[in-house]
């Protein structure tokens, strides 16, 4: 069985601790050292914004300070690792999806604004900003899983349904997306019948070999760990080939690639940190850490 030794796992440490910005140096503290879930949330909540939502380059991909749609996204999926969500919190951030929401039910993924700011390039040549399943699905999904009850949830859910239903393709982010929507949406039966219709389409936009190169998404990226929906897609063979390249795949410096777009050495960095935890993350849940490290001490916030 592939596991992270010592050595390795202290290399990771070492380039998150050198190169990742600090909100995920607090993330990699708080993971794997039992560190504090407040400075987390103290470097997170200097990323958002008077109107609710998230900006000011927490999305490295998006470095102007105004509130985008995907870097919402992003802050839930922080959030959710640190434990249950604040009410009045995610209250904001409702409010300000409910601002950008299309009559539809569904977001976009960036606002028109992008344009005007620094920006990666697919960004900054959006000219469609009509509901993207992607972001609506793993922005609803967070909701659903911590019990956020909104108006704006109801519709958005209602607006996931439609277009799944519908759905004739995908690709890797939306795959991603619906797999974290079907996991925790309350209808259990009907996400579960929905994803066993949806395998062949989802499998066929996921790299499952396991030394594909470039942007990839691999199983693992939808299968975080062995209980998630996304894990029955996979063999047995399939997961514990992408382990074995997971370990052969980090790099002497103790990180891992950001295995994106290049468009700006800042941007690049700053995912090859998030990416580094991402992969210890994945690999402990799966239990091939040798290291014995403390869990993390999940918490509600102080309201």
């Amino acid at each position: 069985m592939t596991v992270v030794t010592w050595d390795s796992f202290h290399a990771a440490e070492h380039f998150t601790m050198r190169n990742a910005r600090l909100l995920d140096r607090h993330r990699f503290d708080f993971l794997f050292r039992a560190g504090p879930a407040e400075n987390v949330r103290a470097a997170l909540a200097a990323y958002r914004n008077i109107d609710g939502g998230y900006g000011n380059s927490l999305d490295p991909d998006l470095r102007g300070h105004a509130s985008q749609p995907v870097a919402v996204e992003l802050a839930l999926r922080l959030l959710d690792e640190l434990g249950p969500f604040s009410r009045p919190h995610t209250a904001g951030i409702c409010r300000y999806l409910t601002s950008v929401g299309n009559p539809d039910g569904g977001l976009p993924a960036v606002l028109p604004g992008v344009r005007h700011t620094e920006a990666a390039p697919w960004y900054q040549r959006t000219h469609d900003f009509g509901s993207r399943l992607d972001t609506t699905a793993m922005i609803t999904g967070y909701l659903h899983k911590h019990q956020i009850t909104h108006p704006w949830r109801d519709t958005a859910t209602a607006y996931c349904w439609k277009n799944i239903d519908g759905l004739k393709w995908t690709d890797p982010h939306q795959a991603i997306a619906l797999c974290n929507f079907l996991q925790h949406v309350p209808d259990r039966q009907r996400a579960l019948e929905t994803l066993h219709r949806l395998t062949t389409r989802i499998r066929a936009v996921i790299d499952v070999h396991p030394r594909a190169t470039g942007h990839v998404h691999t199983p693992l990226d939808l299968a975080e760990h062995p209980d998630h929906i996304a894990r029955r897609l996979f063999t047995d063979d399939e997961i514990e080939r992408n382990f074995q390249a997971f370990e052969e795949q980090q790099r002497s410096d103790g990180g891992w690639d950001a295995c994106w777009d290049h468009w700006d050495t800042a941007a690049t960095i700053e995912r090859e940190g998030m990416r580094t935890i991402q992969r210890l993350r994945i690999l402990r849940n799966y239990g091939r850490i040798q290291v014995d490290l403390p869990r993390p001490r999940r918490e509600a916030p102080a309201d």
